[in-house]
């Protein structure tokens, strides 16, 4: 680059033949006196070494010269200025490039250099060259840094040394030399000719937004140093990156034209802080909606607090999206359960409280609680020291009074806790690789639409995906792999979870599970559960199997299709139900379970893929359709495919209304069940009541309620072997455990009638 050229400015200041009223014998601000006239000072117009020169006898401590005009001084733009000398007589000085930096107003810029290196002069006719670079930036072999704030420049020389001296003095030359230090084909513009300085001290925000300004379209460069930004700093432009930056936590540095991890990790050299301060530029930038990690592998040694990286949001609801990389955890303490026990008390009428909760500060928020009558997957939601109260994510059955509460807070690569409330957030091809050292991601207490793809959790040491409170709400899961570190256990001592949910419209689709202690505890409703493979199998002889998914919302409203159910079972409870015992309430009810694969291996006998698990008595079955599943037992056979535990209580038989079981294939499978269940009775010896036995089919041992059809298959007869055409009466609900119906004649007769019996009225 030459400014001479390329836009026409003149640097060179005239001859000495023009006239010595154009140099100043002060700094060369308008008003200081010239050679012009005076006596020690006089125009050579033959000189045989210079020509025409400038002859001046040094009368002065500092003689000073200098050109009257106004050199511009152009940010990123360097000026060479050299002086031919030499000794005629007299005492011999030093010599020295100087000049006076002028600044807005016509001030002058008193604390940068406005001196070159000294020469002193040797013998007499020697003719020496003195020379100095001055321009905005601090590079090296720049002897004047004038900084961004230099408008132009008075430039010559001073004599200094002893006095009585006379030198001769060639034209002075000012030349651009801004090609030595940038070049135009590189299409960049330098940090440093804004005044940049790189000591890592110097605060250098403002000269990185002059640059980025200059650089218009250019590549801005950073080189090799360490730069302090103590303010908000934004590139438009390409940013290179050389040297490293460091900011306060509060700053933020927003790449527009580079906005990806490597050029953050570039900046900043540790692989999470650059994380950090992209996520931070993520939602403070309107720029961009996502973050690229380039596929880049972060190395995690601690939790990676994300609201605490984004210090002025508590709350954010515009759609962000991370993608396409792995964060890797390295063993470190800082992934070490914190365990906490604390008295507190409970009551159902205040459902999502704990209060008088001792020593609550220590307790941190988004920590698993446990203690009698509380369910599985209960969290702490939020806290409040001066109240001594917590919040909790979910209710608990059976905990009213004061007890002692075990609190574990496990450690999250990504732990969005800290936001009060986050939506629209989502997260795509990333894997976290927990190494059976961390959990994976816990959300934000609040919260829509979460939604997380493509993504592998590889060896989670708790946790894949924990809600701690309603983050979760209309939460997505597609496509992910959860990988336990859990696998060469036995089912019931694994202790890890894929993922929870206590809010509604959740969705997990096409997910594949392997070997957790359960895929999912779910305990909102209207959940879509769709094309996930999850098993939780082991190499134990007719092993115990655990619950793969959990649902604790009675009336639940879910659909669960399509899915290759292996190894485990579906649970329904109310477990999160500060009063379990039925109300006035719709019960168990709105659940669909339809077209899935069941399947076990080496599995006891009394192995169910279905339970019914009420925590209090009253409840019923008000709203179930199975059908078009299959269900198949390997190396061993199981007597039934569903079951109501009754380790709280039983159902109420006489209120189950709209359950359809139907199109089921049962394989290995000692009994099917059906609801309707059309059942073939003989009746070889005459009788006027048959009993009809309805126990095997009818699903959960519930009672013959209803029969809705009855056909006869063979010839009804007496016992005289004649046909008798009268149209049987029907009592429900008969026998001890009441599985029974019979058909009442007005005689005895024998026969075949086929009956359709249902368990609900």
């Amino acid at each position: 680059m030459n400014k001479a050229i390329t836009d026409g400015l003149v640097f060179m200041p005239p001859a000495f033949a023009a006239g010595l009223d154009q140099w100043s014998r002060g700094d060369g601000t308008p008003g200081s006196d010239s050679y012009a006239g005076v006596p020690t000072a006089a125009f050579v117009p033959a000189d045989p070494d210079f020509g025409g020169c400038l002859e001046l006898q040094k009368v002065d401590g500092t003689q000073k010269l200098r050109f009257m005009g106004q050199t511009p001084i152009l940010p990123g733009c360097y000026l060479r200025i050299r002086a031919r000398i030499k000794a005629v007589s007299g005492n011999l000085p030093s010599v020295r490039i100087a000049a006076w930096a002028g600044g807005a107003g016509n001030q002058n810029l008193g604390p940068v250099p406005q001196v070159g290196p000294s020469v002193s002069l040797q013998q007499y006719g020697q003719i020496i060259e003195v020379s100095a670079i001055v321009g905005t930036g601090t590079r090296p072999g720049v002897d004047m840094p004038w900084g961004r704030a230099a408008i132009y420049g008075h430039f010559g020389l001073d004599l200094t040394g002893p006095n009585g001296g006379l030198v001769r003095i060639d034209d002075i030359e000012i030349e651009d030399v801004t090609s030595v230090f940038l070049r135009d084909i590189l299409g960049w513009v330098d940090v440093r000719d804004y005044g940049a300085i790189g000591d890592g001290v110097t605060d250098d925000s403002a000269a990185f937004a002059a640059a980025d300004t200059a650089a218009s379209g250019q590549m801005v460069k950073v080189p090799a140093g360490t730069y302090f930004l103590n303010d908000n700093v934004t590139f438009e432009n390409r940013v290179l990156f050389e040297g490293r930056v460091v900011m306060p936590d509060d700053k933020i540095l927003a790449l527009q034209q580079d906005f990806n991890l490597p050029a953050y990790i570039d900046a900043f050299g540790d692989e999470v802080l650059a994380f950090k301060k992209a996520f931070q530029a993520l939602l403070n930038n309107a720029g961009h909606e996502g973050l690229d990690l380039g596929g880049r592998v972060v190395n995690v040694s601690a939790p990676i607090d994300m609201q605490a990286a984004v210090a002025n949001r508590i709350e954010y609801a515009q759609r962000r999206h991370i993608r396409n990389g792995q964060f890797y955890v390295e063993n470190s303490s800082a992934w070490d359960t914190d365990v906490f026990t604390s008295q507190a008390s409970y009551s159902p009428n205040n459902p999502l409280e704990l209060t008088n909760v001792v020593n609550v500060a220590n307790i941190p928020v988004g920590s698993l609680i446990e203690g009698g009558g509380v369910g599985r997957e209960v969290y702490v939601r939020a806290k409040n020291v001066a109240q001594q109260r917590i919040t909790l994510s979910m209710p608990l059955y059976d905990a009213a009074g004061t007890q002692v509460f075990t609190f574990q807070r496990f450690k999250y690569i990504l732990d969005f806790s800290g936001f009060a409330k986050l939506s629209k957030f989502s997260m795509s091809d990333i894997e976290f690789q927990c190494r059976g050292r961390a959990s994976g991601i816990i959300l934000a207490p609040e919260g829509l639409i979460f939604h997380i793809r493509d993504c592998f959790f590889t060896a989670p040491l708790n946790r894949a995906i924990t809600s701690p409170g309603i983050g979760c709400q209309g939460m997505l899961i597609d496509r992910c792999q959860f990988l336990s570190n859990e696998t060469p256990m036995r089912a019931q001592d694994r202790v890890s979870i894929a993922l929870n949910a206590n809010a509604n419209d959740v969705k997990l689709r096409d997910n594949r599970i392997t070997h957790f202690r359960h895929f999912a505890v779910i305990g909102g409703t209207s959940s879509i559960i769709g094309g996930n493979h999850w098993f939780q199998g082991d190499s134990e002889p007719e092993g115990v199997r655990t619950a793969g998914l959990i649902l604790t919302s009675s009336h639940n409203r879910a659909t669960i299709e399509g899915n290759y159910i292996d190894n485990c079972s579906i649970e329904w409870t109310n477990e999160h139900d500060q009063s379990p015992d039925f109300a006035n309430e719709f019960s168990f009810s709105g659940l669909n379970i339809a077209d899935n694969i069941f399947q076990a291996i080496d599995v006891a006998p009394w192995f169910r893929f279905f339970v019914i698990k009420p925590y209090g008595p009253g409840h019923f079955i008000d709203g179930l359709n199975m059908s078009g599943n299959i269900f198949r037992a390997i190396r061993g056979d199981i007597d039934r495919v569903e079951h109501v535990d009754t380790s709280f209580a039983d159902l109420n038989y006489d209120r189950i209304r709209n359950v359809t079981v139907a199109g089921n294939m049962f394989n290995s499978v000692v009994q099917g069940i059906m609801n309707p269940v059309s059942i073939l009775h003989t009746q070889n010896t005459p009788a006027e009541t048959w009993s009809v036995n309805c126990a095997g089919p009818l699903p959960f041992g519930a009672y013959a309620q209803q029969v809705e059809a009855i056909v006869p298959r063979a010839k009804i007869k007496n016992a005289a072997n004649v046909a008798r055409y009268h149209f049987p009466y029907v009592a429900t609900e008969q026998g001890p455990a009441r599985d029974r119906v019979t058909l009442n004649f007005p005689e005895a007769t024998s026969g075949t009638y086929s009956v359709l019996v249902r368990i609900d009225n």
